[in-house]
């Protein structure tokens, strides 16, 4: 939290303002306030936040609401910010509700002020630098070297028949998953190919996925485990949010999962087809349908090396709910299929939700060597040793 710290006092002092604006108490206000917080990544942090507010802003209202504003558009285009617009409708709406929506114009409009305010913070996501899509060569070292690599890869999680069904990415069939259903097989998960050619990323696959999927359930007597990788990832999250009944939980990996009508990406300027028409104009229909944020277990593989889709947009609202993970990896886009760390983390990350654990508790302490997050704390370790050293030294 201690990046969006500043962003949340600022946060938590405006849905209380409003609270007290429409009429309340301020500790009431602050009540309300913390109540939407429920289930959020940072509750315990945040209600500590709000207890400390303790000065009625109400009449300030306007400026704190500039502030935030202002905060989120120097920290940069986050799906996080899902989690504010929640808090914040939420509040209007426990504010108004049972009352005459005119005498709340002034709250409704504010809230309508943030969403489109953040929507377009949401749309400054630039395209994947041009070293990032150089890079990408890179893929034809990960696929060349996965087949020395993976018989040292560790193998101790026990699938027990667990189904998995896997989509490819765009463009690619179900070779592109090869290594990750042979690993996942290995481990005991059963798995199951797409089989429906090369993936177009077209709405006239889902019929077809729907069909298989309801198979599988109805083999296994159980929730099915989705893994989409890139394109294959926005399948899954329309499955996901379409039947969430019969899907356990979904893994995507470097998929664009959240605002792709606005994505920058060289794949749409590059990759056009069918007459001339691109994905997006397509597919409005069908892509929309990714917004919702599946109500099951959600996992998401990115790489901020990533040449091809911008990262920003492979990582789900980790911050609105404890079964959401963002797990980034070293690695190009286009050998993700062949990435040691993916492999890793999709096993996991699959068994750990299964099981209701958190991904420390079923993976090893050499595997944490693989991922970015164990080398960002380590430097931070290491510079706060440094530091210490220099003031006892004098």
């Amino acid at each position: 939290m201690e990046n969006t710290q500043v962003l949340y006092r600022i946060f938590t002092r405006l849905v209380t303002a409003l609270g007290v604006l429409n009429g309340l108490s301020l500790k009431k206000a602050k009540d309300l306030a913390a109540k939407q917080f429920k289930g959020h990544l940072y509750e315990d942090d945040i209600r500590v936040i709000i207890d400390n507010i303790d000065i009625d802003e109400h009449e300030d209202i306007e400026e704190l609401f500039d502030e935030t504003i202002l905060i989120c558009d120097e920290l940069g285009a986050s799906r996080d910010y899902v989690a504010l617009v929640k808090v914040i409708e939420n509040v209007s709406s426990a504010i108004s509700e049972g009352h005459d929506p005119e005498e709340y114009k002034y709250t409704n409009a504010l809230v309508d002020r943030f969403k489109k305010d953040i929507h377009i913070i949401n749309k400054k996501i630039p395209l994947p630098p041009l070293f990032n899509m150089v890079m990408e060569s890179r893929s034809l070292i990960e696929w060349s070297s996965i087949y020395a690599l993976y018989p040292f890869i560790p193998k101790r999680i026990k699938g027990n028949g667990r189904p998995v069904l896997l989509v490819p990415p765009y463009l690619g069939d179900d070779f592109s998953t090869s290594f990750v259903r042979k690993y996942l097989k290995s481990l005991g998960f059963t798995t199951y190919k797409w089989q429906l050619g090369f993936n177009m990323v077209k709405s006239h696959y889902i019929p077809r996925l729907e069909e298989k999927l309801a198979d599988i359930y109805e083999q296994h007597q159980e929730k099915v485990s989705i893994v989409g990788w890139s394109g294959g990832g926005i399948f899954a999250k329309i499955m996901a949010n379409r039947h969430p009944d019969q899907i356990e939980q979904i893994i995507t990996i470097g998929s664009p999962v959240w605002g792709v009508m606005d994505m920058k990406t060289p794949v749409y300027g590059v990759l056009e087809f069918f007459r001339g028409k691109s994905l997006k104009e397509r597919n409005e229909r069908f892509l929309a349908e990714l917004e919702p944020i599946p109500q099951i277990p959600v996992t998401c593989i990115y790489t901020k090396t990533d040449g091809l889709i911008p990262w920003k947009h492979c990582m789900e609202a980790a911050t609105l709910r404890k079964d959401i993970k963002n797990i980034e990896v070293f690695g190009s886009h286009s050998g993700m299929g062949a990435n040691v760390s993916v492999l890793l983390v999709t096993a996991n990350m699959l068994m750990a939700n299964i099981q209701g654990k958190k991904i420390r508790d079923v993976g090893s302490n050499i595997e944490r060597y693989l991922y970015p997050n164990f080398w960002k704390k380590a430097r931070r370790v290491f510079n706060a040793r440094r530091a210490l050293a220099q003031v006892t030294k004098h």
